[in-house]
């Protein structure tokens, strides 16, 4: 159905009959003490001429009908549909430290590098998370909101996709990233507040220690899950051969742990995009999303169909006025030429 943003401004359509009927102001010039008689000589057109003198009276009047409606704010109410009421609040950090820059991690059959991976596997966990409400924390040598809560999956994925490892620098800061989520948190204070936390090191940087913002985080009670990245044996070629190495002997595993417990999150050890996967499918069930449903109507902008229709009638007016200026001028040279084809005696 079709309704108006601001239905009181139709009060203006009759606005220019009032005008119009406003008495004439008295002309202060004095009138001609001779008036002269009219001659009658109505043409075969003044029909015609008549008809001319009301098209722009017409067309003015249909232009301020459109332009009134226009200026109400049309609009097209769709249908009900249904929409999640909100579940939590889940702020996810993401650690785009130097080593995240690792090609420890196999996906679609070819070695990437741990935010790469990272990328693909979280992405899919966002699209899920339709009733939460969700934010984004990317950290190194210090902890940056990407993006605030917000219902909007899309861009908290698109953010995720545009981030760049250096982006905020090659360290950890980890207690950071946990202080800015408890920050971020404290605003909404009638939710289930849920941060996720994806590292694969340990705390190098930043003002404020895990032990720290782990205090903070009890204190507000935000359960923290926790995810240590990185494969445990990868082969590396050098001038000796091929040397089995552990990427990962910079993983903090005790601390990251510690973390989750004490909030009463718990903690993951991801090694491949498979265990990544399967930690998400897992976070599903340990944080399950709302299901109940609210109902909206949206609401679609219609001010551009009177708007347009009301210049296309101005412009069409115009280029009759443009022709119709042309075509008596023609006229009258095809009259003369008659008038002097008798005055030189033709029939």
């Amino acid at each position: 159905m079709i309704s108006f943003a601001w239905p009181w401004l139709i009060a203006l359509l009759p606005l220019p009959l009032i005008i119009y009927f406003l008495p004439a102001k008295k002309s202060t010039n004095q009138q001609s003490a001779l008036i002269m008689p009219v001659l009658i000589n109505i043409s075969a057109n003044s029909v015609s001429d008549q008809q001319k003198r009301k098209a722009p009276l017409i067309v003015l009047s249909l232009c301020w009908i459109f332009l009134v409606m226009a200026i109400s704010r049309p609009q097209w109410l769709g249908e009900a549909i249904d929409i999640p009421s909100e579940g939590r609040e889940m702020m996810i950090a993401v650690d785009l430290s130097g080593s995240m820059e690792i090609e420890d991690m196999s996906l679609n059959g070819r070695n990437v590098n741990r935010l790469q991976m990272l990328k693909v596997v979280l992405g899919d966990f966002i699209e899920r998370r339709v009733s939460d409400r969700l934010g984004l924390i990317l950290f190194a040598d210090d902890a940056y909101m990407q993006t605030p809560m917000t219902f909007d999956r899309k861009t908290v994925k698109q953010m995720l996709d545009e981030s760049e490892l250096n982006l905020v620098g090659r360290k950890t800061a980890i207690g950071d990233a946990i202080a800015l989520a408890v920050k971020r948190f404290d605003a909404k204070k009638e939710s289930n507040k849920v941060l996720l936390l994806l590292t694969d090191g340990q705390n190098t940087a930043g003002k404020i220690t895990p032990e720290q913002a782990l205090e903070l985080a009890v204190a507000k009670g935000i359960t923290i899950y926790t995810v240590g990245i990185g494969a445990d044996v990868m082969l590396q070629r050098s001038l000796w051969g091929t040397q089995r190495i552990n990427p990962s002997g910079d993983l903090d595993e005790q601390s990251l742990a510690n973390i989750a417990e004490k909030t009463g999150g718990q903690y993951f050890r991801a090694r491949d995009s498979q265990g990544m996967s399967e930690i998400y499918s897992l976070l599903d069930k340990l944080e399950p999303i709302e299901q109940e449903q609210q109902q909206m109507r949206p609401l679609s902008a219609l001010y551009y169909w009177p708007l347009a229709f009301a210049a296309l009638l101005c412009f069409g007016y115009l280029l009759s006025l443009h022709f119709s200026f042309l075509l008596p001028a023609k006229s009258t040279k095809k009259s003369m030429n008659k008038n002097d084809v008798h005055a030189m005696g033709g029939k």
